[in-house]
């Protein structure tokens, strides 16, 4: 807490100090799961109870997009986490980041260019 700016947001400067140790742990331990794509898997649907065959169909796919999200480099990861599983503005992932808002975005498009083209490759799905 001794590093904290009084008058800056807590959030992003919470998350950065998470997002580094998480990296450091999974350098230090060889662990390619990152923290942030563990807590969605605890995430509940936000709706009333689906049906059994959504439910069924929801979780294969949520494995399926997991399982492509893992196979993409750390930084990749990393920006997806951010932007998608903890809801963060473009700002706030700059800032966990370290990086301009405008690298933001660009690291974001071409690491969901990669996501599409290792889930094409992973299967061809179709949604019916």
């Amino acid at each position: 807490m001794g590093r904290f700016r009084i008058g800056s947001p807590f959030r992003p400067w919470l998350l950065r100090i998470v997002a580094n140790e998480a990296r450091n742990r999974r350098r230090s331990a060889g662990r390619r799961a990152g923290l942030a794509l563990r807590s969605v898997e605890d995430r509940r649907p936000d709706d009333a109870a689906p049906s059994p065959e959504s439910a069924v169909l929801a979780e294969e796919q949520r494995g399926w997009l997991l399982a492509g999200v893992n196979q993409l480099g750390d930084a990749d990861r990393e920006v997806i986490a951010a932007r998608y599983f903890l809801d963060l503005s473009e700002a706030e992932t700059a800032e966990i980041l370290g990086v301009p808002r405008g690298t933001v975005k660009s690291r974001l498009s071409r690491a969901l260019g990669r996501l599409r083209e290792r889930l094409a490759v992973g299967g061809e799905r179709t949604d019916d």
